[in-house]
């Protein structure tokens, strides 16, 4: 039996990285089309690689020539312009098109828990989501029409090492070390899901090549749903913290002191998102993500170290923090 071939457009990033690895493990012909700059998560031996640009549709276009896959997967898709691009270069040269939608496209407020693939989609604080969203309508519009052959993944927070959670990134790390407060949007009670980009893989490769999986939705995530100041206190505790200074602001009011933190808090984590992952666990069976936050937090924290020039301080986000702590002390008082 000839292998799978898999084309992953991207190829260097959280998910990316870690189903690369998992497509190997399983013996698959993996090509990966990227602009080969990535050196954070370098693309393992045994990976055909091509060289373009990926948000150059003609730079696509002309590394895979004529080529055809039986698996397709846009990393780096995010806006209808883009899709609309693969749908017509790669109708009839794949067996499966994948695209990465987002969690954050479900309705926010959310109206019921656990979050299933059949929940609403409506995001109307951020511009990233509703991309999404009308990334989806215009696939499952071409896969009704003319049977386009996509499979839409719904991840929620993915993280590798590299990636910290919280608001702030490693400045609000570098603030619990130097004894200082540190904000949590909200009132820190709301549930959060977060999910390791290798537990993620194993279900997400299970899902490439798999006829029952075209033509429909699913969202892969941790079962473990976490208050977001046990988010906070356990990457504190991994950093060596064991009493972190937490500041609870309100979401709204992070989103007036720091635009940029707006849409991602409003649109996203300030609400509690649980997620029924039943329907991933029947098409790939045995999967269960099992690598708690715990553990998690630990690597970060240990990577980090690992290097002094990873370990930046973000003047404008301790700026935010201190005006926003500032505004607290004065509405308490």
């Amino acid at each position: 039996m000839s292998a799978l071939t898999v084309l992953f457009i991207g190829g260097t990033g959280i998910i990316s990285s870690a189903a690369s690895v998992r497509a190997l493990e399983l013996g698959y012909e993996l090509t990966v089309l990227n602009r080969g700059s990535s050196s954070t998560r370098p693309v393992p031996a045994g990976v055909e690689v091509l060289t373009g640009d990926v948000h150059d549709h003609a730079s696509v276009r002309s590394a895979i020539g004529d080529r055809q896959f039986d698996v397709v997967v846009d990393f780096v898709a995010f806006t209808p312009d883009q899709v609309q691009a693969d749908i017509d270069l790669f109708a009839g040269r794949a067996g499966q098109y994948v695209f990465i939608s987002s969690a954050s496209a479900y309705q926010k407020p959310v109206a019921a828990l656990p979050i299933r693939e059949s929940s609403p989609l409506r995001n109307p604080w951020w511009q990233y989501s509703r991309d999404k969203i009308a990334c989806e309508d215009l696939l499952v519009a071409a896969y009704r029409s003319t049977g386009f052959p996509v499979t839409i993944i719904r991840p929620s927070h993915t993280y590798d090492r590299t990636s910290i959670p919280l608001t702030g990134g490693w400045t609000a790390i570098d603030r619990f070390r130097r004894g200082l407060e540190v904000v949590v949007p909200g009132d820190g009670t709301s549930l959060w899901t977060l999910t390791h980009h290798t537990d993620f893989a194993l279900a997400f490769v299970g899902l490439l090549g798999l006829p029952a999986a075209v033509g429909d939705v699913f969202h892969i995530t941790s079962d473990e749903a976490l208050p977001w100041d046990q988010i906070y206190t356990t990457l504190a505790a991994a950093a060596g913290v064991d009493e972190p200074r937490l500041v609870h602001v309100a979401s709204e009011s992070v989103a007036v002191v720091e635009p940029e933190w707006g849409p991602g808090i409003l649109g996203d984590k300030a609400h509690s998102v649980v997620f029924d992952n039943s329907k991933v666990k029947a098409f790939v069976p045995g999967w269960q993500a099992t690598t708690p936050w715990s553990t998690g937090a630990r690597e970060i924290i240990e990577w980090f170290d690992g290097d002094a020039s990873r370990r930046t301080v973000d003047p404008a986000a301790e700026a935010a923090f201190e005006r926003l702590i500032a505004g607290a002390r004065g509405f308490s008082d």
